[in-house]
This record gives C-alpha cells, sequence and structure tokens, in this order.
C-alpha cells in the first residue's frame, strides 16, 4: 500500500519558507538544548513528506522548530503526526528575589537557559508580580556588599574593566547583528567569568563598579532574549537585573532597566503595563541620574502613551525628554548610554508620531531617523526605515511606502532580528489591502527570498 505524501507538513514548511535543509539543522537545535541527539537530515525531512512516520520525540522537537520560526504554537498533531507533550516556560525568576544570594542563584539558573527554550507570547509574568517588583524596587534599600573574606579571590578594577570590555563587545555584536547573536557565549562568560566575582573579595569602590558592570551584561542577556522572540525568559532577566541593581543602589540604571520592560510591554500591544513601567522608570530615576538618560526614560514613557492613545500625554513625555536631551552634555554618562544619541531620540518620536496616526510628522520624523543612524547599526536603521514605509503609508504614498521597506529588507543583517521579522510582517499585513499592485507583490517576493536565503546561511 503506497504512503500519501504529509500535505500538512509540507503547507506550514512552504508557510515558513524553510527548506529540508535548514528545517533539519533547526530541529538538530532544538534536540540539542533539550538534552538530546538526533540525527535528522534533509533526507529523514524529505520521507516525512512522502508520509513516512515519525518518533514521538522528534516530532516534538520538529513541531517546536516550526513554531518558532512561524511564531505561533504548532503540534505534532497540526503537522500530520501524533501528538507528543510540549516543552514549558522557565518558572525561575518569578519574583523578586528577597536577598542578594537568592538573586545570584536565579542569575545563574537563568543562565543555564536558552533563549530558543521557550518562544510563546502569552507566559510574561503575572501582572501583580510585575508591580510587586516594581515596587520592592522603588522603595528598597541598598543590600550593601558583602565584608571582605580573606579566604576568597580579591577582585580589582583591572576585572571590572574586562567585564566592561566584554559587555562592549558584545553590546556592539547585537546592534550589528541582533538575533539574539552572542548570547549563548554571553551566558556563559555571566555564568562562569562574572557570577564567580560577585561572590569574591573586594573593596566598596570596586564594588560598586563590579555590580554596575554585571547589570550591564545581565541587561544585555534579557534584551537578546527579547530580541530571539523569547519574551518569557527576556521578562526573568529583566527582573532579575533589577534586583542586581539594588544591590548597590544603581538607580539609573534600574530606572533603565524599568524601561526596558516597558519597550517589550510596548511591542507586545500592554499598553497599560508599558505606559506603568515607563513612569516608574522616570520617577525612579529623578535626582539620580543624568539628563540624558531622563530623556532615554521620558521617550519611552512618550512611546508607551502614543501606543495607548493618549496624544496630549505623548507629547508631553516628548516635550521633556527634549529638554532632558537639551542639557545631555553638562553631565558625565556611563558607557553604555552612549548609543542615546540624536538619531536614538529622533527615532523614538517617530515610533511615537506614527502610532499617533500623524503621518507628516511621522515621515519628517523618521527621515530624519533614518538620516543620522550610523550605518553599523544595521538593526536599529532597518527599524527606522520601516517606520519611515509605514509613515508613508499612512499619508498615502503607496510607491514610496513600498520602496522603503524594501531598503530595509535589502539591509540583511537586521533581518536576523525577530522583531525586525516583525514589523516587515506587520507592513505585509497594512499593505495587503493594496495585493494587486505589482509594487507590492514585488516586496513580497522579496521579503520571501530574503528570509530563504536567512534560513540557509
Amino acid at each position: 500500500m503506497s504512503k500519501e505524501p504529509n500535505h500538512r507538513l509540507a503547507a506550514l514548511m512552504a508557510e515558513a519558507g524553510v527548506s529540508n535543509k535548514g528545517l533539519a539543522r533547526r530541529i538538530q537545535g532544538v534536540a540539542r538544548r533539550r538534552g538530546a541527539h538526533v540525527g535528522t537530515t534533509h533526507v529523514a525531512v524529505q520521507r516525512w513528506l512522502d508520509g513516512s512516520g515519525i518518533q514521538p520525540q522528534t516530532a516534538g522537537f520538529l513541531a517546536e522548530a516550526l513554531g518558532e520560526k512561524l511564531r505561533r504554537r504548532v503540534t505534532p498533531s497540526d503537522l500530520g503526526f501524533p501528538g507528543v507533550a510540549t516543552a514549558t516556560a522557565p518558572s525561575i525568576g518569578t519574583t523578586y528575589a528577597a536577598s542578594l544570594p537568592e538573586a545570584l542563584s536565579v542569575m545563574d539558573a537563568l543562565t543555564q537557559l536558552r533563549p530558543e527554550d521557550q518562544s510563546t507570547d502569552d507566559l510574561l509574568l503575572p501582572e501583580g508580580e510585575v508591580n510587586s517588583a516594581v515596587l520592592s524596587w522603588l522603595v528598597s534599600r541598598p543590600d550593601g556588599l558583602t565584608p571582605p573574606d580573606a579566604s576568597s579571590r580579591r577582585v580589582g578594577m583591572r576585572d571590572v574593566a574586562a567585564m566592561r570590555t566584554a559587555a562592549e563587545m558584545f553590546m556592539h555584536l547585537d546592534f550589528k547583528f541582533g538575533g539574539g547573536h552572542g548570547h549563548r557565549p554571553l551566558r556563559h562568560y555571566f555564568r562562569e567569568d562574572v557570577l564567580p566575582l560577585l561572590n569574591a573579595s573586594y573593596s566598596d569602590k570596586v564594588g560598586n563598579a563590579l555590580f554596575g558592570a554585571a547589570a550591564e551584561i545581565s541587561q544585555l542577556l534579557a534584551w537578546t532574549a527579547y530580541d530571539t522572540g523569547n519574551h518569557v525568559l527576556a521578562d526573568r532577566y529583566l527582573i532579575a537585573t533589577l534586583r542586581l541593581t539594588q544591590v548597590v543602589d544603581d538607580r539609573m540604571m534600574g530606572a533603565r532597566i524599568l524601561t526596558n520592560m516597558s519597550h517589550q510591554a510596548n511591542y507586545l500591544g500592554q499598553a497599560p503595563r508599558a505606559v506603568r513601567l515607563a513612569r516608574a522608570s522616570v520617577e525612579g530615576g529623578k535626582g539620580r541620574s543624568t539628563p540624558r538618560a531622563m530623556a532615554l526614560f521620558s521617550a519611552h514613557e512618550a512611546r508607551a502613551l502614543s501606543t495607548a492613545g493618549d496624544a496630549r500625554g505623548a507629547t508631553h513625555a516628548m516635550n521633556e525628554a527634549e529638554r532632558f536631551f537639551e542639557r545631555a552634555e553638562t553631565a558625565d554618562d556611563p558607557d553604555w548610554l552612549a548609543y542615546m544619541d540624536e538619531a536614538e531620540l529622533v527615532g523614538e518620536f517617530c515610533h511615537c508620531f506614527r502610532d499617533l496616526k500623524q503621518g507628516r510628522e511621522a515621515i519628517r520624523f523618521a527621515e530624519r531617523a533614518v538620516e543620522l543612524t550610523d550605518p553599523k547599526y544595521a538593526r536599529t536603521l532597518g527599524f527606522c526605515r520601516m517606520v519611515l514605509a509605514q509613515s508613508q503609508l499612512l499619508n498615502g504614498e503607496l510607491e514610496a511606502a513600498v520602496t522603503t521597506a524594501g531598503l530595509a529588507v535589502d539591509g540583511g543583517d537586521a533581518l536576523q532580528s525577530s522583531r525586525f521579522q516583525r514589523y516587515v510582517t506587520d507592513f505585509q499585513r497594512e499593505v495587503s489591502v493594496h495585493a494587486t499592485s505589482p509594487a507590492v507583490q514585488e516586496f513580497n517576493d522579496r521579503v520571501h527570498e530574503a528570509m530563504a536565503e536567512l534560513d540557509d546561511e
């Protein structure tokens, strides 16, 4: 009796734009991070397409691999195979740590997890846990540094300098390539090199610098998890990093973490949560942050209010951000804030005007953001171009919008980012009402080809 082709699997592979070879690699990757080994090759994928059976465990890995590519939950039964249990979200780091030892233990546990371990967006920390963490941070007192222990390793500023250099290097990789690039070695570095230093012996001066550098790396772990689309893991890293900033009362870094949490909530369409987190960052940073940092915090309050449709509030927050930014050169900023320049501020504003449906202003600010953004920041430039394209579409300029979006997609490196891919798919949905336009059809073809090439890289 001849086997029937597996049309369900074929259809989802076509939708994901993944080749047999590319899918086999993805399955192997899922298996590795689950602590298993499978010898899946493109030949095995073809056998499944032809109607052959599959081992239950491999079917689970296959469903997870395609689910990550499609950015939605996929089960083995969706693929024409018997169902198997799916992976659960990590439960580590779901509360604000009560003590420093607990906080370091949470960080150690988080670094055992990979961003790909869970990619669903509906398992974020409950509202109550987030509010409790924010309140705990706002009213917290610093833990203080542990008294020196003569039997432990003595940490010096040279160690701190090495950590900051590592953070700068990995941040450069993230800005250029996105997509969680460098997350795995950074996770290993934090677990094997940073955490032991935090448990060592140091002076107050070194300790303050040490925890500041550790928070920089920890927040980058959160950001790279976020950029892969794993909002569950990013959420937990952010809460854990917020707790780290309490140790030495680093209010400016803590406010920055709240801003990142607001950014994530805003991206996920959770406007009320985004507004509360952004306002907490502004209030928490007041009097303890530089004008440049306050400009960043206020700009993200404007972003959240724009998503919420509060034009008046957003305008006020943008004005506040501008006033702070005018005084940016009057204070010495930490190195991690160097990216907050005029291009970054204008880029935040163009998002605001786009979300407020103010087409002309959105175009004006987006064009300026594209002009000012250094091409070495491929992902940021890609975002700005996509916002410009959406703004042009909002203003009725279809041809210009599609051309701009094409330039963003052709940028290449930005496509590594799950967030950038979301910008592209959002734009495709918005132009779908013009599906008969040759320009739109050509753009969709370019996106399909670019994603197929990305999968085979």
